[in-house]
């Protein structure tokens, strides 16, 4: 196994070597790290890895390799006992049954009533519609069914979660992928303005022909470099329901950075508040307060969000509707910020367009954003270029 892993990291672009491979077999005959999944990711990560911007390649190769090893980053979210959260095969509900199946009502409902259960639950509940468990219909739990609820460990098994308590590790996006096509670069030409700024270290051939045509001697003549004058300030959502859109973003994010010299990024989950970042690996550690960007760009920089925006619609209308930490501003606040400081922003979707009426809180952003929310797609791109190049 450990051959096939090494194979899969040179076949990823890791340049790992034989010598580090035997350091790696040394530690773990050693005992550098700790017998346990987290030790051991770590331990291969620090002998193998040494470009901060391989760390997503690692991953994904440790994740294809080593498919079906439980992974936990992070402290536990609460005190819970993992026994109450090991799922076993859940009943099956029938679509009639889930439509009898009623919500709470409200976030402050599902909130309060979490605080409660967490209070007086003393055992572990399977099947239930009540306690934190698993398989059933309670709104705290995973592996079961509620149209809306707290998942607390688990995997999605619904998307109904209004909150994910949960820690999760996103990956950043790849800014070198290559395109599979070149028709995103084109759309993306549209939004730019070029101009000539900084110093004169470029020849002017035209120039200099002329002048020493007029002069009868040698008249050298030098201009600034002919730069495109856009600034472009692009916002993305990562992880989550955003998972089955990477390989478009990649290429969308790396167009980007090809066409735009004056290119800010920013990642986001679900909806902007008041932290974003610019490594999805320290997303927790090394945030950029929102105000700060605010501050820092000018309005004349275009706004570009990025994302499928499905989530619940508490996350965008209640403060605290994060999914991920408790935030004191709801995100529309935080949306009508930056679509005030920057007039020229859209919305690019990466769902289908036809999916799109299905979500509240699609429509939702929709609204925020004035309508301005584009599909991810060539025509998509085409418009919303449009669009930002109308708003000077």
């Amino acid at each position: 196994m450990f051959l096939d892993f090494l194979d899969e990291l040179r076949g990823a672009g890791i340049p790992a070597s034989l010598k580090e491979h035997l350091l790696f077999l040394e530690a773990l005959d050693l005992d550098v790290a700790d017998r346990t999944p987290e030790g051991f990711y770590y331990l291969a990560r620090a002998t193998y890895v040494k470009d901060e911007g391989l760390l997503d390649r690692f991953d994904a190769v440790f994740s294809k390799v080593f498919r079906g090893v439980a992974t936990t980053f992070g402290p536990a979210p609460a005190d819970i006992p993992a026994d109450w959260l090991r799922a076993v095969p859940a009943k099956y509900l029938s679509p009639e049954e889930m439509a009898k199946i009623t919500a709470l009502g409200s976030w402050d409902k599902i909130m309060e009533t979490l605080k409660k259960r967490l209070e007086e639950q003393h055992a572990r509940h399977q099947g239930g519609n009540t306690w934190i468990g698993t398989g059933g219909t309670s709104p705290y739990g995973n592996a079961g069914y509620n149209p809306e609820g707290v998942r607390i460990g688990g995997e999605s098994t619904h998307g109904r979660a209004v909150k994910v308590w949960d820690q999760r590790a996103f990956r950043n996006l790849d800014s070198t992928r290559e395109l599979g096509t070149r028709n995103i670069k084109v759309a993306l030409r549209r939004l730019r303005r070029f101009a000539r700024e900084g110093a004169a270290d470029e020849l002017d051939i035209d120039a200099t022909i002329d002048g020493t045509a007029r002069q009868g001697w040698l008249d050298v003549r030098m201009r600034a470099e002919r730069r495109n004058a856009v600034k472009l300030l692009l916002f993305l959502d990562v992880g989550g329901s955003m998972d089955p859109f990477v390989t478009l973003c990649e290429e969308l994010f790396s167009a980007a950075t090809t066409e735009f010299k004056n290119l800010e990024f920013f990642y986001f989950h679900n909806c902007p508040y008041e932290g974003v970042w610019k490594d999805n690996t320290r997303r927790f550690s090394e945030r950029t307060p929102l105000w700060d960007v605010l501050h820092k760009f000018g309005h004349d920089y275009k706004l570009v969000l990025v994302g499928d925006a499905s989530m619940s619609p508490y996350e965008i209308t209640h403060p605290g509707g994060s999914v991920e930490h408790f935030n004191e501003e709801s995100g529309a606040t935080w949306l009508r910020r930056l679509t005030t400081t920057y007039p020229a922003a859209i919305w690019l979707n990466p769902a289908p367009e036809a999916h799109w009426s299905y979500a509240q809180s699609i429509r939702i952003i929709r609204d925020l954003m004035a309508d301005r929310m584009y599909p991810l797609t060539l025509a998509g791109l085409d418009a919303g270029m449009r669009e930002l190049t109308r708003k000077r």
